[in-house]
């Protein structure tokens, strides 16, 4: 649910601005809101999780959530449904910001890489799936049950997690109020700022905002340095494995966002196909990663994990490469069978990935090494979505309107940024490869 919900209300936008008599502009904040707030509070609570216990923060990260997504089918307007998207995304942070360190404490040692397949699975389905369930949502049913959906799964979650899950023992460290304050700035005004560009922000307010980042981000580093508990786990950012990791899942993910929303652009844009079309278009993504992530889980319990992501992100950015090269029109199994390769290298390489950043962090950093997860896939995928807005800004409103439905200039934009997705891809190969390094 809450990583769904990032992305599944990206195809009803047009028809919530319509209903509750908004502007367009406006209510990509439905989008927005969500991914911040996830983004603003990964690493606060995944250090809070670290200091009262796993299971408290992931057990009431779901009932924030759910009640949430009930605020967001009942909200009679713009404002309200943006406020309940905030509320929902404190519960979506709680849920994963803890999720893959609940693993190693449910998981023995040598069976992570299963569990971590089946997380990989969960995750990646989902953000791909998000438009395809939104699309088909909205075929039967109004805007709201997008999200009143959420509300009997999240009932049955709730009681089902107090049941289920093991009550680990917190640290009983305190999390530095002053740090959880600056972080929330340094990745809000980040991703606001990049967003910017898609809102065709003024350069002045763009340049406040990133200059607010760096100003925040300074001060929280400063301050991080000087405490001995610090939110930012630099502890395990010294780990040679750990941080290679994490480099290799930040830039594969800027790769991954940059082609959730250059794709539907061209689909729609430039090939002719309906909201809905263009959402099944994404179906053989997941069904893909669906297979892979476990069997590529159980292999990373059995062989380097660093092998596996490495054949995985070059598998991933020759499937980038095939869809930048899509014809003008192309037809459905054109796009299928590169959409296949995609999901198969993605597959293949984040659960060992995972497996690797997660195997790699003491047990008892299991808290920080998730909320660092979570952290470097939301940014990723933010950043991604910005290259595209960068991309798509040289076809202003003007011009879209002298050129013909169909034309090939309208996919440009859209093949450019899947070719930088392409290189993001292969750069994060090159990075992942460096760990084959003795």
């Amino acid at each position: 649910m809450a990583v769904l919900d990032g992305s599944v209300a990206n195809v009803a936008l047009p028809s919530i601005a319509r209903e509750l008599h908004a502007d367009a502009a406006s209510s990509i904040w439905v989008v927005n809101a969500y991914q911040v707030v996830v983004a603003m509070l990964l690493l606060p609570l995944s250090a809070l999780g670290d200091s009262i216990g796993y299971r408290r923060v992931y057990a009431s990260g779901i009932v924030v959530f759910t009640l949430g997504s009930l605020a967001c089918a009942l909200s009679p307007t713009l404002l309200i449904l943006i406020f309940a998207r905030m509320l929902q995304a404190v519960g979506g942070a709680g849920i994963m910001s803890i999720a893959p360190a609940l693993l190693r404490t449910v998981f023995p040692a040598r069976m992570l890489g299963v569990a971590v397949g089946i997380s990989a699975l969960t995750v990646a389905s989902s953000a791909a799936a998000g438009p395809t369930i939104g699309g088909g949502i909205l075929a039967v049913l109004p805007w709201p049950w997008l999200f009143a959906i959420n509300v009997p799964i999240g009932i049955f979650d709730s009681a089902f997690a107090l049941r289920a899950l093991p009550n680990t023992p917190g640290s009983g460290k305190r999390v530095d109020l002053w740090s959880t304050l600056l972080v929330a700035p340094t990745l809000a005004l980040f991703i606001t700022g990049l967003d910017g560009f898609a809102r065709h922000a003024s350069h002045v307010a763009i340049a406040a905002m990133l200059a607010g980042c760096v100003a925040a981000g300074t001060a929280l580093v400063l301050r991080e340095r000087a405490i001995p508990n610090p939110l930012i786990p630099f502890d395990l950012f010294a780990l040679r494995r750990f941080s290679l990791a994490a480099a290799t899942s930040s830039l594969s993910f800027v790769a991954q966002g940059i082609a959730f929303v250059a794709l539907p652009f061209l689909f729609q844009t430039a090939n002719g196909y309906t909201p809905f079309q263009s959402g099944l278009l994404f179906t053989p993504w997941p069904i893909a990663i669906a297979v892979i992530a476990p069997i590529a889980g159980r292999l990373s319990d059995r062989y380097p994990p660093p092998v596996l992501s490495t054949l995985g992100l070059g598998t991933f950015a020759c499937g980038l490469a095939l869809l930048a090269t899509l014809p003008l029109h192309a037809s459905p199994a054109d796009i299928v069978w590169r959409a296949v390769v995609c999901g198969i290298g993605f597959g293949f390489f984040q659960a060992p990935n995972n497996r690797e950043l997660l195997g790699s962090a003491p047990r008892e950093r299991s808290g920080g090494a998730a909320g660092v997860l979570a952290t470097v896939r939301v940014t990723g995928q933010s950043i991604g979505a910005a290259i595209v807005a960068v991309a798509l800004g040289t076809l202003t409103a003007a011009r879209v309107a002298d050129l013909a439905p169909g034309s090939a200039a309208l996919g440009a934009p859209a093949h450019e940024a899947l070719w930088i997705g392409a290189g993001c891809a292969l750069v994060a190969c090159a990075v992942s490869g460096l760990r084959l390094i003795r």
